[in-house]
């Protein structure tokens, strides 16, 4: 984490190097500039006059920076910070040879900001410079583009991890990211070297349960995108290609107003979202007539266009409607949900682009309840991979492999299980737990280990408690001085809550700071004391203190809490993350809730008591939520005894007419959540059912019903399915010879799996597509094994089988077996039997020992392991 300047005010030094015209300022920008530079001036003492003695160049791109700049960047990183990489931008474009062709539009939009998502920001634009400028300098701008990405994949590789967005320099360090931190990592490269760059974004899929983020980058004169970390032969190739071919919304967020050719999506003072779905996918415009209950324009009313995904109506885009009612999104060619609302009533339906206009009629409100069934039906697959030569994609397979091996000599160096116990001894600490905090530390594990050794013998075993609270995540970026904060600065107390709420700094998922000291020197002991008295005080503290931000922060930026104290503002995220650092501060557990969202601190018997700072003027009487309690009503069906939370089903909220999703853990079943009833605060809700079937369509069912206080509401819950779905597709020979890997022979495919059903998966190794569908069926592997059928898992060749990390996934079931399919026969039988149209894996497939397959998916796929299981499951009588 980069550290936070505290400087007095901005270090002018005179400009290093000039070029004319790169930011050309407006009266727009100069009116901006002049209404955010207040909150720098407040923090930092920044203020126009900063910049007279700047070069013109920086100047004017210091000013369009702060012009439209988020509130938490502004309050959290100096102007130092950002004149910095202004430079390291203007030194880019005086000597990358492309750096004078780069129009100033893209230049200022996609080159100039650090930002990428919600990243913490570092500076890694220089150091990345550095590395990269005399590997590309004598490139063209396409070849540059291609040689940053296979850099990158020496640095980075995919892994799947949390929501929040590793910094660039961080990725560096850990060697792993999930999409969203590899294309932000990527992005970040390209953009050192005066690239513009931009991360692409689908919200959510249409066809399986997740989303993706990728890279566009801009040369010649044109976006072309690429995998980031996934360097393929050429540009626009890459494993998403069909994917997004099938995908409903793609979009990126613009920093400040923008003017170009795109579709704009949405425009906010700050920020600028596009539509680029037609760069991918054939598009029409879905359009919407929302009226209310009497049939009458419901001018201004809020239109969701939802994307089914992940058991939950997930609101890709929002409209208002105009003044005739009327909404429309130009998307995919698919259905979406429609959720209009005015705030009081709402109404939902089913929209496609094909179906003309679309009525919503808003007749609904708090007291309804009732149910719905709908088929969705995602967008079919239109993606055609452009063409490389054998001779440009066997290069670049070498590439990979090589670049495959710099990571891992790297990785190599990494903590193993093997360091632990004479390091434990040493440190007279619990091996296995040291052991765990430095393993997942990845890189971050010299400095974690160096702090556990500073500290005395008296504080190690709480210094463990800290690292063991804190996410896998914080452990492989967490700085010392955080850590230390935390350690030295957290009061002690014996409080069954203590370590995960007290201790740990963690509170949603903001960039952690040493917030802990700051405000035990800023709160007064009287103020304090009385505070841990009465909760409620803070409660209304906060609520009286801190004035709500709507426009500042579009992003949703978590901002420092630290900030929120000096600046007395924040939005209602931010404040609420100010709210329970305070609270953990002066030793009072407090969290934000992962279910609901609810910011809540612990009452004198551990109980969970709400803070509600809209009623903060009576707020021992206001924390008293009413609740009311839910049954489920679920009768098992076949191998669907537990059905899990966003996979087969979940409870929405209903906020202001619009389903907010109840974030349950991942992996909870109903039996987990409401074996004996679940507990909820009274109002309006959702049971959100839905069976994903092999062609990505969703057969979906919703009831709707209220929660009263102190009263049980029971709801049934009935998972649709289609009992034709399961025939005859293709045919696969079961004599097919692959090479088994734990027996170095060549083997038929019957020889191995026996007599009745099993799975067959031609996967690729350093995949994402591969890497989901491994860790769906490592995540069903109880499930699988019940069923009794192999899992067969082959390769292309022999160099894919040796470039594979086996020991990434150590939970596949018992019945999996590694190989190569010779020859590709498997593969090519599979394409001509299956009509399939490209060449891409992992291809999935149900086939028998009589030659019949009865289920296929290829390429990217979410929740195979829970298909398959319940497939072979349903099947098993036929062996």
């Amino acid at each position: 984490m980069i550290k936070r300047y505290m400087a007095s005010a901005i270090l002018i030094t005179c400009c290093l190097m000039i070029t004319a015209g790169v930011i050309v300022p407006s009266a727009d920008t100069d009116k901006a500039f002049s209404r955010r530079v207040n909150i720098a001036s407040s923090l930092y003492g920044f203020s126009p006059a900063s910049l007279d003695t700047l070069g013109q160049d920086e100047r004017e791109a210091m000013k369009w920076l702060y012009a439209y700049m988020q509130t938490p960047d502004i309050t959290a990183y100096a102007p130092e910070f950002f004149l910095a990489n202004v430079r390291s931008s203007l030194k880019a474009k005086e000597e990358m040879p492309w750096g004078k062709s780069v129009p100033e539009r893209e230049f200022r939009h996609f080159v100039l900001p650090v930002r990428v998502n919600n990243e913490n920001l570092d500076m890694s634009r220089e150091v990345f410079y550095n590395e990269l400028k005399d590997r590309v300098k004598n490139l063209s701008m396409r070849d540059a583009i291609l040689e940053v990405n296979h850099w990158c994949h020496e640095k980075v590789t995919y892994c799947p991890s949390d929501a929040r967005t590793s910094s660039p320099l961080s990725c560096v360090s850990q060697a792993i990211g999930r999409c969203g931190e590899e294309s932000t990592f990527t992005v970040a490269a390209l953009r050192s070297v005066g690239i513009p760059a931009r991360q692409v974004y689908t919200p959510r899929w249409a066809h399986t349960d997740d989303n993706h983020a990728w890279v566009e980058a801009w040369a010649d004169g044109k976006w072309f995108f690429l995998g980031a970390c996934e360097p393929a032969a050429d540009l626009n190739i890459a494993w998403f290609n069909a994917p997004a071919s099938r995908g409903m919304l793609m979009t990126t967020k613009v920093f400040g107003p923008y003017d170009g050719p795109e579709e704009i999506l949405k425009t906010e003072p700050l920020l600028t979202t596009i539509n680029v779905t037609s760069n991918y996918a054939p598009t029409g415009e879905i359009k919407v007539c929302v009226t209310d209950s009497k049939g009458n324009p419901a001018s201004g009313a809020k239109v969701n266009f939802c994307i089914y995904n992940y058991a939950d109506f997930f609101p890709a885009a929002t409209k208002t409607a105009d003044r005739d009612g009327m909404a429309s999104l130009s998307a995919g060619l698919g259905d979406v949900v429609v959720w209009a609302t005015d705030g009081e009533y709402y109404g939902f339906g089913k929209g496609n682009s094909s179906a003309g206009i679309v009525e919503i009629r808003m007749d609904k409100r708090k007291d309804y309840s009732g149910s719905f069934e709908l088929d969705i039906v995602p967008p079919s697959q239109s993606g055609k991979l452009p063409g490389v030569s054998e001779d440009a994609e066997k290069r670049n397979i070498c590439r990979l492999a090589e670049e495959d091996s710099i990571r891992t000599a790297y990785t190599s160096t990494f903590f193993n299980k093997e360091m632990s116990q004479p390091v434990a001894s040493r440190l007279g600490v619990d091996s296995e737990r040291l052991a765990k905090v430095l393993i997942d530390a990845r890189g971050n594990w010299k400095m974690i280990l160096r702090f556990i050794g500073d500290c005395s013998q008296e504080e190690r075993d709480r210094a463990l408690d800290l690292l063991c609270a804190i996410s896998e995540k914080d452990r492989r970026d967490i700085s010392e001085e955080v850590l230390t904060d935390n350690l030295m600065n957290t009061p002690v107390m014996n409080h069954p809550l203590y370590v995960d709420y007290v201790l740990n700094p963690r509170v949603e998922n903001e960039g952690l700071v040493p917030y802990k000291a700051f405000f035990t020197a800023e709160i007064s002991p009287d103020m304090a004391d009385a505070f841990r008295r009465n909760p409620s005080y803070l409660v209304a503290w906060t609520a009286s203190n801190i004035s709500i931000d709507t426009l500042g922060n579009p992003s949703g930026l978590r901002m420092d809490p630290r900030a929120v104290w000096r600046t007395a503002q924040a939005d209602p995220l931010s404040r609420n993350i100010f709210f329970v650092s305070v609270a953990r501060s002066i030793g009072i557990p407090s969290r934000i809730d992962p279910v609901t969202s609810k910011t809540q601190y612990a009452g004198e018997s551990g109980e969970w008591i709400d803070a509600r700072f809209d009623t903060a003027g009576d707020e021992r009487k206001a924390d008293l939520t009413p609740k009311g309690d839910l049954r489920v009503l679920y009768t098992p069906e076949g191998r669907l005894e537990n059905p899990r939370y966003y996979s087969h089903f979940s409870i929405s909220r209903l906020n202001g007419g619009v389903p907010v999703q109840l974030e349950y853990g991942e992996g909870s079943g109903l039996k987990e959540i409401a074996a004996d009833g679940v507990r909820l605060d009274c109002g309006e809700y959702m049971l959100l059912t839905g069976r994903r079937m092999a062609d990505g369509s969703v057969l979906a069912r919703g009831e709707l019903f209220n929660v009263a206080e102190n009263r049980e509401t029971a709801v049934p819950m009935v998972i649709r399915d289609d009992p034709d779905a399961l025939s005859v597709i293709g045919s696969l020979n079961a004599e097919n010879i692959y090479h088994d890997k734990a027996t170095g022979a060549d083997k038929s495919i019957l020889s191995t799996t026996g007599r009745g059903y099993y799975v067959l998966a031609l996967v690729k190794p350093s995949d994402e597509p591969s890497a989901h569908i491994l860790n769906d069926i490592s995540a069903h592997r109880d499930d699988l094994e019940k069923t009794g059928g192999k899992v067969l898992l082959l390769f292309g060749s022999e160099g894919e089988m040796k470039r594979f990390n086996f020991d990434a996934y150590p939970s596949l079931p018992a019945t999996a077996v590694f190989g190569i399919d010779n020859d590709g026969a498997s593969f090519r039988e599979l394409k001509n039997s299956l009509n399939l149209s490209g060449e891409e894996r992992p291809l999935v497939v149900v086939a028998d020992s009589f030659n019949r397959v009865v289920f296929a998916t290829q390429g990217y796929t979410i929740g195979i392991g829970d298909r398959l299981a319940g497939i072979l499951s349903s099947l098993s009588e036929v062996k």
